[in-house]
């Protein structure tokens, strides 16, 4: 075990600052990933982007093609044609089902927006200029990144300001006024689909602690709560403690856990993500836990990748091993108990669409469609294209709208000729990308989107 002063909290601005400066400043590619792309175009039906335009360019296997040529030397220059394209990309990691060869590709393209931010800082401090970034995207990229997504009680903040927004009715206001129109377009559009917040008065009376209603408690629980997870659906959360305490286990909503590190591990800001992973190895092994339970399949995928990300680290290695031998997703962990005790039905015919990152980066679908099944009452209907992107995308659905909306509304589609009356899913962000879908589909009172844990609750 490691000395009191490696555990020891500190600022996690210093934390990321401290990964950035050890990071090297060569970052480079993955040449052993790349060279294990076969090139057979077996990726190429499965990806959003090349369904819908077309272009080998815009596929996998096009992709692999452009970083192998940055790699090798064969193209010289970092350009922004290459950046976007490789922004372009969902990260919804489908490709990697579909592949024989067994290419990690999302961690390809992660390292490839790696290379291109370190790029740009590189430039930057060549030239003693600002990142070749426009302003905007600036703003952006440290409000999220640096002030925001380190700190939870920052995230916190956010969430009790958003229900006072709601609370005193000007979030309804704006949107009738037209007031919420000078928002760019894909936020005045994706608010309507935002759930009501928890009052900080439900959230400040959250228990630390919540024990096995078995009363023989099966072992102990480090229930990972996630970020936007924990502010947009804290009642999902509580409903997912809830649920293991009554299947016999105690929950303990751990202190000092930090965000997952999705967010940075996707936009080409690995150190941060590398950051907030030893946060939250050192939270989960001081909580000493049996098992860390999380109900998101973004931040699932992160946390799995926790021995990848930390796998040189002579302090953190062995210790981000343990840590992902311990995780799981809450469908997962739920599904092989045979004495779930159900205590009413639910008559209704439900669908189900997958996460990205729980199906394809982690390999779970059979088990929340065998839980589904397990609902008194449920007739379950398989969607088509559920292991298909809904244009979510962690902020896809922000950085390319349109695109995003365009996956969206065939999904809607599909969605609707299942005549299902609950869409349910198990990842916040496609949570609130199947809300939006039913608005603009205008399916209210018809369809339901739900996170899987909701409809458990009802019945256990």
């Amino acid at each position: 075990m490691n000395t009191s002063m490696e555990t020891k909290q500190i600022d996690p601005f210093l934390s990321i600052e401290r990964e950035k400066k050890s990071a090297s400043h060569a970052v480079t590619f993955d040449l052993d990933e790349l060279m294990n792309c076969m090139r057979c175009g077996f990726c190429l039906p499965s990806c959003p982007t090349y369904r819908e335009t077309g272009k080998e360019m815009f596929s996998p296997r096009g992709r692999i093609a452009l970083m192998k040529g940055m790699a090798t030397g064969n193209t010289s220059l970092l350009s922004d044609e290459f950046a976007q394209n490789m922004y372009m990309c969902l990260g919804c990691r489908a490709c990697e089902t579909a592949c024989p060869a067994g290419v990690h590709y999302g961690r390809l393209v992660e390292g490839a927006r790696d290379v291109i931010e370190a790029h740009k800082r590189k430039e930057a401090a060549a030239s003693d200029q600002p990142l070749t970034l426009t302003r905007k995207e600036r703003i952006i990229r440290d409000i999220v990144y640096k002030k925001l997504f380190l700190y939870p009680k920052r995230i916190d903040r956010m969430g009790k300001g958003l229900w006072w927004m709601q609370a005193l009715g000007l979030q309804t206001f704006a949107d009738r006024t037209g007031l919420m129109h000078i928002l760019p377009k894909p936020l005045a559009n994706m608010q309507k689909a935002v759930p009501k917040v928890a009052s900080p008065r439900r959230r400040k009376a959250r228990q630390p602690l919540v024990t096995s209603k078995r009363g023989v408690s099966r072992g102990r629980v480090g229930f990972f709560t996630g970020c936007v997870m924990d502010v947009l659906f804290f009642e999902t959360n509580e409903k997912t403690a809830r649920v293991l305490s009554k299947v016999g286990y105690d929950v303990v909503f751990v202190k000092e856990q930090a965000c997952c590190g999705a967010l940075h591990a996707h936009s080409g800001e690995s150190y941060g993500a590398i950051a907030l992973a030893k946060q939250n190895i050192e939270a989960f092994e001081r909580a000493n836990v049996d098992f860390i339970v999380n109900n998101a399949g973004g931040c699932g995928a992160s946390l799995r990748e926790y021995a990848h990300w930390l796998q040189d680290d002579p302090n953190y290695g062995e210790r981000a091993k343990a840590f992902v031998a311990k995780v799981r997703d809450i469908s997962e962990f739920l599904a092989p108990i045979d004495d779930l005790p159900f205590q009413g039905t639910l008559d209704a015919t439900v669908t189900f669409q997958d996460s990205c990152h729980l199906r394809h980066g982690q390999g779970i679908y059979r088990q929340p469609r065998a839980l589904l099944e397990r609902i008194p009452g449920i007739t379950l209907v398989e969607l088509p294209h559920a292991d298909s992107c809904c244009g979510s995308a962690g902020i896809y659905n922000i950085t390319n709208f349109d695109r995003s909306m365009r996956i969206l509304d065939d999904k809607m589609i599909e969605v609707k000729a299942t005549k299902a009356s609950y869409i349910v899913t198990a990842n916040p962000g496609c949570l609130v990308q199947m809300r939006q879908g039913v608005v603009r589909a205008g399916l209210q009172g018809q369809v339901e989107a739900v996170h899987i844990i909701d409809l458990l609750d009802r019945v256990l």
